[in-house]
């Protein structure tokens, strides 16, 4: 299965925008019914991403519907499950109870199209401080989430604090996302959006800080940031040719008894010759 790298937002709300999304490069899109549609404009918003659902595309398609404790929740989820959603994304995840509702009502709809049951992805998106608390919680509460995503914005006015580009606001939370999702057995989580879109440096360097942290993946508000995120959570031909290294070297050892030998002067036992198995297995994927 292709990593999924990039997840990219799209206003419901505007058919040019989110029909231009399915064309970008985006690993998946996010049609948004939430923070980026008026209230006025929650039902036409409706009608537009269930048309962009159904148009051509070569990604993944997930809907942000509103978030449980609003009015628009169930028209939401109502109008959108269908055979050609990828997934949802919760905003506002904050309890085991919320994601086994929003589970069962995935399920009924699934079973009022026709549609095999699980086969809607659910990204439960963290951004206040229960979230991060109950993070792990949350994670295990249903066997289809794929996956976490940390929202930064709404946490950082959640626990009085300001986004800020150090990101030292959000070491602990990340972490949490990272320890939750290995203990769940899912996927590593997606990142925050990076909010100042002309800022590639910062956006670039902090995709390699939380790639390190654990993650795999970010959300991404703007075109400009799809190629220098997809670079990031790519492995490097260095890199790619370091793993070959160790695996067949790693290999030789073991047919001679041995598990724990040096490559280029660094110690290499199973756990990194897994970690060197696990990034082929990415390259591969991305055709690399």
């Amino acid at each position: 299965m292709k990593p999924l790298r990039t997840f990219m937002f799209a206003p419901g709300s505007d058919s040019k925008k989110s029909d231009k999304v399915l064309t970008l490069g985006a690993d998946a899109v996010i049609l948004d019914l939430e923070d980026a549609v008026a209230i006025s404009e929650k039902e036409q918003a409706r009608k537009v991403v269930q048309e962009t659902l159904l148009k051509p595309r070569g990604c993944k398609a997930y809907v942000r519907v509103n978030s449980i404790s609003t009015n628009f929740f169930f028209d939401d989820l109502e109008a959108v499950i269908c055979s050609r959603l990828d997934g949802i994304m919760l905003p506002k995840a904050e309890s085991a109870e919320d994601i086994r509702m929003v589970d069962w009502l995935i399920t009924e709809g699934e079973k009022k199209r026709g549609l095999p049951p699980g086969q809607i992805d659910l990204i439960p998106l963290i951004e206040s401080a229960a979230g991060v608390y109950r993070a792990a919680e949350i994670a295990s509460a249903s066997p289809r989430i794929s996956r976490l995503a940390f929202g930064a914005i709404d946490f950082s006015l959640d626990i009085g604090t300001t986004w800020s580009k150090d990101g030292n606001a959000f070491f602990y939370a990340r972490s949490q996302l990272v320890i939750a999702s290995r203990v769940a057995g899912i996927e590593a989580p997606i990142d925050t959006v990076y909010p100042e879109i002309k800022d590639i440096d910062g956006l670039v360097e902090e995709c390699r800080l939380v790639r390190s942290m654990g993650f795999q993946s970010k959300l991404v508000i703007h075109p400009g940031q799809i190629e220098p995120v997809n670079k990031v959570f790519s492995p490097t031909p260095d890199e790619i040719a370091q793993a070959r290294k160790i695996v067949v070297a790693f290999e030789e050892a073991e047919k001679q008894g041995l598990a724990a030998i040096q490559v280029d002067g660094k110690f290499i036992d199973y756990p990194v010759a897994m970690r060197a198995k696990k990034l082929l297995a990415i390259a591969e994927a991305l055709g690399m």
